[in-house]
């Protein structure tokens, strides 16, 4: 018994024997492996926080259609406005281009009657007749005359064509009025020629 005992141990000392080195080369493979990676550097975490979720779109507003309409209707009454006032001032400015080339013939019917010697005579009275009828017509267009003597220069209606001295007049004021000035609904048609007083004439002359 003694003897078999020892051949079973003698015949299983072998393959431990056989066995143990290739255990070793397994375990020689795989410490430097676990060594290599103790030795790898680990890649930082990311310090960045996460993204944060976007919220969700809100859908647009409902538009105020009333408040809309009301500027829509506000505009559209403006532009109304603006083009009654265009109109206007055109048909104004094409009617005072007419009226302007009328004013020399009233210039002149005024400087007949002025001059005339029979005031009762027929022919005075029919030019009389003519130049109210002018006069009539200008001012149912809105043309009116304006007077300037005795007034202070005004470089917006007058037109100073001389400075003479006056003993009626004092100085800057209008003393002889040469072409009448005529307003046209308020602006200016034609601006009066005038002569104005530069004061009392020298004693002596």
């Amino acid at each position: 018994m003694a003897e078999e005992e020892k051949k079973e141990e003698s015949a299983e000392k072998p393959q431990e024997a056989q066995t143990s080195p290739e255990s070793q080369e397994a375990e020689q493979s795989q410490e430097p492996q676990s060594s290599q990676e103790s030795q790898e550097p680990q890649a930082p975490e990311s310090a960045e926080p996460p993204a944060e979720e976007k919220p969700a779109e809100e859908p647009p507003a409902e538009p105020d259609w009333k408040d809309l309409y009301a500027r829509l209707l506000a505009d559209f009454d403006n532009f109304k406005k603006r083009t009654a006032r265009d109109r206007e001032d055109t048909y104004r400015y094409a009617e005072a281009d007419i009226l302007k080339d009328i004013l020399p013939v009233v210039d002149n019917l005024a400087l007949a009657l002025a001059n005339a010697k029979g005031k009762e005579d027929d022919f005075v009275k029919g030019v009389r007749l003519v130049y109210d009828t002018f006069l009539k017509t200008l001012k149912d267009h809105g043309a009116e005359p304006f007077d300037s003597v005795g007034k202070e220069l005004d470089t917006e209606t007058m037109e100073a064509i001389a400075h003479l001295p006056s003993a009626e007049v004092e100085e800057g004021k209008v003393s002889i009025e040469s072409k009448r000035g005529w307003m046209l609904k308020g602006k200016v048609l034609r601006a009066a020629q005038v002569v104005v007083s530069s004061g009392k004439p020298p004693e002596g002359k």
